[in-house]
């Protein structure tokens, strides 16, 4: 999805939960088709490992003939994530790629050096209606790894390896944790999981990845004795090993990894190492020197006309 205008989220840190470094609720912002929150990139934090973008679409009902209908796009430097609770969206991008994205499935798609993609209703889907419930996140790409060739990779719910024990549902999504190991090859060191919790069960949640958060999707979390309500980012100290314990039936997001090894930038929808290669692929898209979406050609989103500068972007790593 293109980086829709969403405001900053409002930040605080809680200096009465040691384990937690700082508290991100996202501002809900309603673009008219549904309401997207965005955690990520935020004014004191803009990364967690990897995560340069958090967003939560939804949930939203779509009635007949209503969907999303995100036009063809580019993207540079980066990889992206659509992971779904509820619905489904058909995916296009400039290497021939269609793919219905599911609920509980992996659909990662690598920029690289350049890629163009559009996400929307497939007709069938608008015939019926739906309910979307998702979150959509880009990752950025090690410096060395950015001009990689562009790729999608799709790994159905069935393939990712679950936890199902003593109240605890955990679907990982990218690296390894609970002894379960993703088969999604990342270019760093990432951690991505969905876990359910029911009411009382515990989660402990060891510091194997330097960079860690949680992202309360529903019902209510503890963490070193603080309630944690839907909506809300939780960055984890580096280094402490905490343990969630669920009150209620519920649902967060486990995520992480490496920190990059330098700041990114980041301008509507590319991110870049390198603020030059964000005004080279901006002038790129303006003349159309990207592919095109086959079967998706006749439409895409212009060039914001806009005169900022690419944003900095760093995580809990502070470079010069």
């Amino acid at each position: 999805m293109s980086w829709s205008p969403c405001p900053d989220p409002v930040l605080g840190d809680r200096s009465t939960a040691d384990a937690i470094e700082t508290l991100i609720v996202p501002r809900a912002v309603d673009l008219g088709e549904m309401i997207v929150r965005r955690a990520l990139p935020s004014t004191k934090r803009q990364m967690v490992g990897p995560f340069i973008f958090f967003d939560q679409m939804g949930p939203a009902e779509f009635l007949t003939d209503q969907g999303i209908d995100v036009r063809p796009h580019p993207h540079i430097n980066l990889a992206t994530l659509t992971y779904l609770f509820e619905g489904e969206i058909l995916h296009r991008d400039s290497l021939g790629t269609e793919q219905a994205i599911q609920p509980g499935a992996v659909n990662w798609m690598r920029a690289g050096r350049g890629i163009v993609h559009s996400e929307r209703t497939s007709e069938e889907r608008k015939r019926h209606g739906q309910k979307l419930f998702g979150i959509q996140t880009w990752m950025a790409l090690p410096a060395d790894r950015e001009e990689d060739n562009p790729a999608f990779l799709h790994h159905g719910a069935d393939a990712l390896p679950l936890l199902d024990a003593d109240g605890i549902q955990a679907r990982l999504i990218a690296g390894q944790a609970f002894g379960l190991a993703s088969p999604l090859v990342t270019a760093s060191d990432t951690l991505y999981a969905d876990v359910q919790l029911a009411p009382g069960a515990r989660l402990p949640i060891e510091p194997s990845y330097e960079e860690r958060a949680l992202y309360t999707i529903a019902g209510t979390i503890e963490v070193a004795g603080d309630s944690f309500e839907p909506g809300q980012l939780l960055v984890l100290r580096p280094g402490d090993p905490i343990t969630v314990r669920a009150t209620t039936v519920a649902r967060f997001m486990l995520f992480g990894g490496a920190p990059m090894e330098g700041p990114r930038y980041i301008w509507w929808n590319f991110v870049s190492s390198r603020p030059e290669r964000i005004a080279a692929a901006k002038e790129e898209w303006a003349r159309g020197r990207f592919d095109t979406v086959p079967g998706d050609e006749a439409e895409f989103i212009p060039l914001p006309d806009r005169q900022d500068a690419p944003q900095r972007a760093t995580g809990g790593v502070l470079y010069p």
